[in-house]
C-alpha cells in the first residue's frame, strides 16, 4: 500500500507525540484502578512463585551450573526487570498488531504523519508493569546485599545499558511474531509463544549445552538477555566489555533485521479498502 509523504520533523516531533500518548495511557490506566491493581497483583504473585521455586530447588542442591542461590535470584530479578519494562512500553502494542491488520485499522496508522512502526509500537503504556519492574529491581538490590557485592558506578551504568539492550531484544523478537500477521490470517498463537520463549532466559546460561545454547545465544539471543546484565553485577573483578559487546552486537543485529522485516511487511500489506 502506498502511503502519503509528510515532512520529517525529527526526533523532537516523535518525543512530543510519545508524550501525548504516554499521558493518555496514564489517564486510561487510572480510569480503571481496580484492573490496574489486579494485574499488578497477578504479576507480583507470579514472580514470587518463581522465588519460592528457587528456594525449594536450593533446599536440595548447593548450586545450579555454578550459580549460587542469591546469584540465581539476582538473575530472576533481572529477568523480571527487563521483561516488565518491555511489557510496559511495547508488549500490548505489538500484541494488538495482528488485530490492526485483520480488521484493516492498519490503514489509519499508515495515514498518520509519523513513522508507522513507531506508532504501532508505542501507542499504549502499562504503568502496572513499571511497578512490577521495580519489584524485580528490588530483588536485584537485595541479592547484591546477600552476596556482599557493592557494584561500582561504572558497573551500574553498564548494567543499565545491558538492560536496555535486553528490552530491545525482547522487542525485536516480539515484533517478528506480530509481523507474521501480515502473511497469516491469525497469528495470536505465535504471540502467546513469546512467554515460553523468553522463560528460557531466566535460568543460568551454564545449564544449556550444544546446538540449543548456540541457537538461543546467537541466532535468537534470549539466553543472554538477562544472563549478561547479571554477570556484569556479580563478577565485579572480571572485564565486562566482552560480554557487553556481545549483547550490543546481538541487539544491533536484531533491531536492524526486524526493521528490514517491518519494511517488507508494509510492502506486502494490502489495504482493507483495496
Amino acid at each position: 500500500m502506498n502511503r502519503p509523504r509528510f515532512p520529517d520533523r525529527g526526533l523532537f516531533h516523535l518525543w512530543e507525540i510519545y508524550g501525548i500518548m504516554f499521558r493518555n495511557s496514564l489517564i486510561r490506566e487510572m480510569s480503571f484502578k481496580l484492573n490496574f491493581l489486579l494485574w499488578m497483583l497477578v504479576e507480583v504473585l507470579w514472580f514470587m512463585g518463581q522465588i519460592v521455586f528457587i528456594e525449594v530447588v536450593f533446599s536440595y542442591v548447593g548450586g545450579i551450573g555454578g550459580w549460587s542461590k542469591w546469584e540465581v535470584v539476582l538473575l530472576i530479578g533481572t529477568h523480571q526487570l527487563i521483561g516488565q519494562l518491555f511489557q510496559a512500553f511495547f508488549y500490548m502494542n505489538l500484541a494488538n498488531l495482528p488485530e490492526l491488520v485483520r480488521t484493516g485499522k492498519m490503514d489509519f496508522m499508515l495515514l498518520l504523519p509519523v513513522d508507522t512502526q513507531f506508532m504501532v509500537s508505542m501507542k499504549q503504556f502499562g504503568m502496572d508493569n513499571v511497578v512490577n519492574a521495580l519489584v524485580g529491581a528490588g530483588f536485584v538490590i537485595f541479592s547484591l546485599w546477600k552476596l556482599s557485592v557493592l557494584p561500582t558506578l561504572s558497573q551500574i551504568l553498564l548494567y543499565m545499558v545491558a538492560v536496555v539492550c535486553g528490552i530491545l531484544i525482547h522487542y525485536s523478537i516480539m515484533l517478528v511474531f506480530s509481523v507474521a500477521s501480515f502473511w497469516m490470517v491469525r497469528s495470536q498463537g505465535l504471540i502467546y509463544g513469546y512467554y515460553s520463549l523468553f522463560n528460557i532466559g531466566r535460568y543460568p546460561d551454564t545449564i544449556y549445552r550444544g546446538a540449543f545454547k548456540l541457537v538461543f545465544s546467537w541466532l535468537i539471543p534470549v539466553i543472554i538477555v538477562a544472563n549478561i546484565p547479571s554477570r556484569i553485577l556479580i563478577h565485579a573483578t572480571e572485564n565486562p566489555w566482552p560480554l557487553l559487546l556481545e549483547l550490543m552486537a546481538a541487539t544491533l543485529f536484531m533491531v536492524g533485521a526486524t526493521r528490514l522485516l517491518w519494511n517488507s511487511a508494509l510492502h506486502h500489506y494490502s489495504s482493507a479498502s483495496s
